[in-house]
């Protein structure tokens, strides 16, 4: 196996790093204090072509693959995970499903302008009463003679709802089929018949807006259905597994900060007249938070190369997606955990990131599929049994 990275690949990884190093870190305890999200920042971030790193260029994006997209994700949520969630859905969830499900007219139209930054992208999927259980969800789209249609309901837990331009929405066009009825659509939230709700107050990445948002009579014409009827289900579970790839990701850039920080203060702070470094139990924890950062780094560009080999070649690649968001976010949950106890007092203080880190580093485990849902696919998968 060649871990060699080309030149392509290293250069935004070198933007995104030095984007994230002067511009992101120094104010991301701020956004997170003020709960407020960084319009300034994510819109540079799309002129540096990180908010479309896999859009060909002819639809505003930098045209790159899949494993520049882990490096530079990795790099953006090693300084804030708040900007690396909103790179993330923009990134997997609202353009890769535009890029493999739309016509040329819709991605110029609704990809183009959210790869360069100028507009913010959502995914709505899940429903207050539905979230794993997606094929239980409530909004509907009613068919009208012309082939338009009525859609009414409520979508939950929208990331970036309330500043998103464009939502990629799933819904119930025919309740009889069930994931055989559900539809995707793309909505214009200036349009009458969009609401949106309160912005959620959020444990972690607090500088990423969420919120619900409700449809009462929107009117969507048939030319901004994406892909086919009754494909819904099909697109949104083949664009999660793209997503679970970036949450990957994510915890791999979140895991590094910490362990890094740990690092550094295990070396400097003494006790008993030596660095705390130098005694056996936080060594033990220091050697474990190597092994699982490693891994999660290893199996998340993995999963990156599967992704690519499935585009060229076809197949799929949930296994490694389920694989690598699984192992990551567990790994960030616990090497943030470790990081914390190795700091004592300091890492319960919001003077040190690491409270945040730790504090972000959970909805890794629920977002994109919650942990319980990545075993169900991997067992389900690797055994064949449903």
């Amino acid at each position: 196996m060649d871990f060699r990275f080309t030149e392509d690949q290293l250069s935004i990884q070198a933007i995104a790093r030095d984007f994230a190093q002067k511009r992101i870190a120094p104010v991301a305890a701020e956004f997170d204090h003020k709960g407020e999200f960084p319009l300034a920042n994510i819109q540079e971030m799309g002129q540096l072509g990180l908010m479309g790193i896999e859009v060909p260029t002819e639809y505003g994006g930098a045209g790159m693959d899949s494993i520049s997209y882990v490096l530079a994700m990795i790099e953006i949520a090693a300084a804030d995970c708040a900007h690396s969630t909103i790179m993330s859905v923009n990134n997997t969830l609202y353009c890769n499903g535009l890029l493999k499900f739309g016509t040329h007219e819709q991605k110029l139209a609704y990809v183009a302008p959210i790869a360069s930054g100028q507009a913010i992208g959502a995914f709505a999927l899940t429903e207050p009463q539905s979230g794993s259980d997606a094929t239980a969800m409530r909004c509907r789209a009613t068919k009208q003679a012309d082939g338009s249609f009525l859609i009414n309901g409520k979508k939950s837990w929208i990331t970036s709802g309330p500043v998103a331009k464009y939502i990629l929405l799933f819904a119930m066009t025919e309740p009889e089929k069930g994931a055989r009825g559900i539809t995707a659509f793309i909505i214009d939230t200036d349009r009458a018949g969009f609401g949106r709700g309160k912005t959620e107050p959020k444990l972690g990445i607090r500088a990423s807006a969420t919120c619900e948002i409700e449809f009462a009579d929107y009117h969507a014409s048939a030319a901004e259905v994406i892909g086919q009827e009754g494909e819904g289900f099909k697109i949104a579970m083949g664009v999660l597994d793209a997503g679970r790839i970036g949450i990957a990701s994510q915890a791999v850039g979140l895991s590094r900060a910490a362990y890094e920080a740990t690092i550094v203060y295990s070396q400097e702070r003494k006790a008993f007249g030596q660095s705390i470094g130098s005694f056996q139990m936080t060594q033990a924890k220091i050697a474990d938070m190597k092994c699982k950062l490693d891994a999660s780094h290893l199996l998340t560009l993995r999963a990156a190369w599967a992704k690519q080999q499935a585009q060229e070649h076809g197949g799929r690649f949930s296994t490694e997606a389920a694989v690598a968001k699984l192992t990551a976010s567990e790994s960030a949950m616990w090497i943030t955990h470790q990081a914390v106890q190795i700091h004592g007092g300091m890492g319960y203080s919001k003077e040190m990131p690491l409270e945040r880190y730790f504090r972000d580093a959970k909805i890794t485990e629920i977002y994109e599929g919650t942990s319980e849902i990545q075993r169900m696919v991997i067992a389900r998968n690797e055994t064949g049994l449903r």
